[in-house]
């Protein structure tokens, strides 16, 4: 475990050291931010079995909280970082008391109509948000490698965090929810606590990376940070193809997202032909499709089976034979 931690670990930290690009460096800013983001959205989802539709709102409310410190209180957007975490998960817990009386599905449309609610909320409410024109803020560092560390030691931070949780007493309560509610509660565990603790911790970091993206893109409107289709389904994806419900499955979704999603733009890094770089969404579509189909668990939650029959040279059987 410990071995499996530190490479990695030390291949990130080193990599801005040896690779001088900056479109590369952003490249891994991007997927380090996305790694936060994942693995609280599988925390909840993937631990305690509430899929949500709507992280796009703790992600929005920690990007506008750091925006606003600068247009309304006049001050630097790093205090967002203390404070983008916290304000989102109060808006998560007063969530979670509205949305938690539903299950299932209706959870999952719940939280849509949450977030479409934040996103139109803060495109009218131009006194304070600015509406679509958006909060444009002067960055404070020219280069990448102050936000790439930062980046990094918030990934990382997330990801030991949310280890600790679910090898405590919370996560298996989560679990515990997330296989049988009622039966959970018939020994005493209360559902609505501990679902609210999920998403507060989920919240809290999602709401850390938003204040983040503030900083290190220096603008935000409402159409990018309350996004469904750029946040809440890229944060779903990253989960299915890493692994739902594990703990490294996120990271590995996220880097393989963010890495596919920037080739497809780049048409290949300007091999193919512009009109290849509309072509990321069918890919995404096709990739969680064999995901699904071949490997139910995502890559890293079938990675036994993949490395067993990749050295057998063997096809992937389907995920739903027999069935």
């Amino acid at each position: 475990m410990r071995w499996s931690t530190l490479v990695p670990l030390v291949l990130l930290a080193v990599f801005p050291i040896v690779v001088q690009s900056d479109y590369y460096r952003h490249i891994f800013i991007i997927a380090l931010m996305w790694v936060v983001i994942g693995s609280s959205w599988n925390l909840l989802a993937g631990y305690t079995g509430q899929v949500s539709f709507g992280h796009a709102i703790f992600f929005g409310t920690g990007a506008y909280t750091a925006g606003l410190c600068v247009t309304k209180l006049g001050i630097s957007a790093w205090w967002g970082m203390l404070l983008g975490g916290p304000v989102a998960a109060l808006v998560g817990l007063f969530i979670g008391w509205v949305c938690f009386r539903l299950r299932g599905p209706y959870f999952a449309l719940a939280t849509i109509a949450v977030g479409e609610i934040f996103r139109i909320g803060t495109t009218v409410w131009r006194d304070l948000t600015e509406g679509m024109q958006g909060i444009l803020i002067i960055q404070s560092f020219r280069s990448k490698i102050p936000y790439y560390y930062l980046a990094l030691v918030v990934a990382a931070a997330c990801v030991y965090a949310i280890y600790r949780v679910i090898n405590s007493k919370w996560g298996y309560y989560f679990v515990a929810v997330r296989e049988d509610q009622d039966a959970a509660e018939s020994m005493g565990i209360s559902a609505f606590r501990y679902k609210s603790l999920s998403l507060l911790v989920s919240s809290f970091f999602t709401g850390l990376a938003g204040a983040f993206y503030m900083n290190y893109m220096a603008f935000i409107d409402p159409q990018v940070v309350f996004s469904l289709h750029y946040i809440s389904i890229m944060a779903i994806l990253v989960g299915i193809i890493g692994g739902v419900g594990t703990l490294w499955g996120p990271p590995v979704g996220a880097f393989i997202m963010v890495l596919l999603q920037e080739t497809f733009r780049s048409s290949f890094f300007g091999l193919l032909p512009k009109w290849v770089s509309e072509g990321h969404v069918l890919v995404f579509g096709l990739l969680v499709i064999v995901v699904i189909r071949y490997l139910a668990n995502g890559i890293v939650g079938d990675w036994p089976k993949i490395s067993q029959l990749w050295s057998k040279g063997k096809p992937l059987p389907s995920a739903t034979a027999g069935n």
